[in-house]
This record gives C-alpha cells, structure tokens and sequence, in this order.
C-alpha cells in the first residue's frame, strides 16, 4: 500500500459521507462488519472510490470458507483484507491465493490492540508473523496500544508492511506507533467522533515529521 500520511481510517459508521471529506488526509479506509452488513456489501466498491479500502473481515475459518470471504471482498472492490493467522497456513494460503487472481494485499493479525489481546494471541504473535512472512503476505497488523509489541514484531516481519490499529481511544500513541516500526496507523473514533476533517488533518500533520 502506497503512503503519503501514514493514516488508515477505520469507518465504523454509518455515514460514509466522511470518507470523501477527509480523503486527503488518509491513505486507506478501513471497513468492518458493522458497516457492511448494515449497507452490504456494495458500500466496498462505494468507498473504493474514494480511496483504497481495507476489508477488515478478520477471516479466520477453514481454507474453502476463507477464500470464499475473501473472494466476496475482492471482487467488489476492496484492495486488502485482513485475516487471522492462528487458523494456520492453510487458510492463509487460501486467502493469499484468491487475493493473487485480483492483485489485492492480505495482511494478518498477529495481536489485537485490546487487553484481550494478550491473553492468548501474545504468546503465538511472533510465529503468526513468521508465517506470515515466508508466505509472502503483505503485511501484518500490530498493536499501537503496545509500542514494544511493534518493535519486537518488526524485527521478525522485516520489510512486510505494519498497520497498527488502537491510536487514540484504545490509548495508542500515533507517533510512538510509528517511531516503533509501524508504516501506519489505524484510527476510528479520534476521527469521526467529533468534526473529522479537522480531527484528520490534525493527526496528518502530527505526524508529517516522523514519516519523513
């Protein structure tokens, strides 16, 4: 994925007249379930004009049910998907082998940026990203709200690409996140809660001078 500000926006919301607002200050737009299963699954190929979008499905299923998910994405528009690795190499390669016939990026989760996160996913982090690196994936996604987390993946990850979700109302730092290895940050609510175009223009800014 081609940077400029460092920004993925997680659209969590309904109103996805934000996107366009804020477009020159965000590389990508990140969507979930929340919002395509309100709108469905056209609002990809909506958004996908606008700028590239990530289909944060966090597929985590066998291999045939995986490429399936990950098909449903591409062919609507998405560039990326975001998938677990803890389901194994299988399901991985599955993904990574539909995403091939679109010339779309898969990245995978190696930890979430909640607490939670630690209890289970901290102690397989760094074979998932192992994996995830011999398989040829684009990238990873690692905790903002764990900036050591960050550095130590790094270090394992090499040059895949790093998004890190949890900046802002997860308590993760943007800046830190970056100074720690990530290529961007993943934010919400510290964008669309309140007036979101001064609130993009803001974080870009804060961080114009750490991408440099």
């Amino acid at each position: 994925m081609q940077r400029k500000t460092g920004i993925v926006v997680a659209l969590d919301v309904d109103d996805t007249s934000i996107a366009a607002k804020i477009a020159e200050w965000v590389d990508a737009i990140k969507v979930n379930y929340p919002l395509v299963l309100s709108k469905g699954i056209s609002v990809i190929r909506e958004l996908a004009a606008c700028k590239p979008v990530i289909a944060d499905f966090k597929i985590a299923d066998v291999p045939h049910i995986s490429a399936k998910i990950a098909e449903l994405a591409f062919k609507n528009g998405a560039k990326a998907v975001i998938t677990h690795g803890f389901t194994g190499s299988d399901s991985v390669k599955a993904v990574l082998k539909v995403a091939s016939q679109f010339d779309g990026e898969v990245y995978v989760v190696s930890e979430l940026s909640s607490e939670g996160g630690e209890e289970f996913m901290t102690g397989v982090s760094e074979k998932i990203v192992e994996m995830a690196k011999k398989l040829g994936c684009s990238g990873i996604i690692a905790p903002a709200t764990r900036p050591e987390r960050i550095k130590k993946l790094r270090e394992i990850a090499g040059n895949m690409q790093i998004l890190s979700p949890g900046v802002g109302a997860q308590g993760g730092k943007a800046v830190e996140a970056i100074r720690a290895g990530a290529d961007f940050i993943i934010v919400g609510r510290s964008i669309y809660e309140g007036d979101a175009v001064k609130n993009a223009k803001a974080l870009a800014e804060q961080l114009r001078e750490v991408l440099k």
